[in-house]
């Protein structure tokens, strides 16, 4: 009796083995079958950075004399990075995304999915003149010449992001609720800046138009701190994940580090102070290679008085335009004088997410490439700088970053 009984258990357990594996096993280990494939992406405006490896160290210049970046070899994985500065154009389209998203929220546009969860439903058409939308504008004496003006400061970005290295740490216990984060960002670019940042100076016309005139559509936004970057990073992913719809998501948009923003500015010429290749800021024909300032007193000389065309010159042999002059970037790196004795040699990257009430030594981030307005020691590829996080500058922008996923960008095809 017990031997049919264990018999009888066999032969449940087996029958149960291949109704749970479908008709299509074989009894190999084969691997989760109906995987999603994943064939790469090619996201509009990015070039591709291969993984490689450079010398970081220092400039050709040490205008400081204080020998802070030591010479080290370090590896970069591959990732995508925008051929240009993110433009007032581009950066007006999150701007709008989040005074549309403002609106339909006030008016109710809302769309139930199938576990009932509430969206805005983009379908609706917003109606402008709604009174519901009133306080969306400078109401009663804040009012200036009758015009019906928006209050910016109302523009706010709410997102989410994991901070993974304190859920890495080994002395961490604590709950998940712990390493998730959550933002609220005034995104509308300190168009002031253009008055604040030079004394004695007459740019009240860039504080009006820059960032709203179609003249200056295609040219780099500024006026934007560390933390609206990062905003902006935020609701790009979002934007095109929602855009793939099933399709495998993609690595997040995200600031590039210091390291890598040194390494595509480079274009594979890994001694090479200037991302053009060469030692001299003029090419054959004398023309000045990137907008700075070349003299004393002398702006125009190189063919832009303030900012230009976020395409203007040649790009580098990575493809990448302004990766020298024009405006300073954004780096994702936490500045400190000795990172490069403490940084790994492989993808080296030092993260720290200032709070409010941290001391400021600790809010500095990494800017790179130089700007319009300065000399020619801040274009060179390793020159390091930094600027305040919550600081808006005339001359400070950004580009996007995306992690690549694979070994390389053949394979995926």
């Amino acid at each position: 009796m017990r031997k049919i009984l264990i018999s009888a258990l066999a032969m449940i357990s087996v029958a149960f083995l291949f109704s749970s594996c479908g008709s299509g096993e074989t009894g190999q280990l084969v691997g989760v079958m109906d995987r999603p494939r994943y064939t790469g992406i090619n996201p509009y405006g990015m070039e591709y950075i291969k993984s490689g490896t450079f010398h970081i160290g220092q400039s050709d210049q040490d205008i400081y004399s204080d020998y802070m970046q030591r010479p080290l070899a370090v590896s970069i994985v591959g990732f995508f990075m925008d051929d240009t500065e993110i433009t007032n154009n581009e950066y007006r389209q999150f701007v709008t995304y989040v005074k549309d998203s403002i609106a339909h929220v006030a008016l109710d546009h809302f769309k139930e999915d199938e576990d009932g969860n509430q969206t805005i439903d983009w379908e609706y058409e917003i109606d402008w003149n709604d009174e519901t939308l009133d306080d969306m504008y400078f109401q009663g004496d804040d009012v200036f010449a009758g015009k019906k003006e928006l209050d910016t400061r109302k523009l706010v970005y709410n997102y989410e992001w994991k901070d993974w290295k304190k859920a890495a740490s080994p002395s961490f216990k604590g709950k998940r609720t712990e390493i998730i984060n959550r933002e609220e960002v005034s995104i509308y670019p300190d168009t002031l800046v253009w008055i604040r940042d030079f004394a004695y100076s007459y740019n009240e016309p860039f504080t009006r138009n820059y960032f709203w005139h179609p003249a200056f559509d295609d040219y780099p936004v500024v006026g934007v701190n560390w933390k609206m970057a990062k905003a902006f990073c935020a609701w790009r992913t979002n934007l095109w994940n929602t855009f793939r719809g099933d399709e495998p998501n993609t690595e997040e948009f995200r600031l590039p580090t210091e390291h890598e923003w040194e390494y595509a500015a480079r274009g594979g010429h890994d001694l090479a102070p200037y991302p053009w290749g060469g030692y001299g800021l003029r090419n054959a024909k004398g023309c000045l290679l990137a907008n700075f300032k070349p003299g004393r007193g002398n702006y125009p000389e190189d063919g832009g008085h303030y900012t230009v065309k976020a395409d203007a010159y040649f790009p580098n042999d990575y493809g990448l335009y302004n990766m020298a002059g024009n405006v300073a970037e954004w780096t994702e790196t936490a500045f400190f004088e000795n990172a490069h004795y403490i940084v790994h040699d492989n993808n080296p990257d030092i993260k720290y997410d200032a709070k409010e009430d941290d001391p400021a030594v600790y809010k500095r981030k990494v800017i790179r490439g130089g700007s319009w307005k300065d000399v020619s020691y801040y274009l060179q590829n390793s020159t390091r700088h930094w600027e305040y996080q919550d600081t808006t500058k005339s001359y400070i922008g950004f580009r996007c970053a995306l992690t690549f996923l694979g070994r390389a960008i053949d394979d995926a095809n």
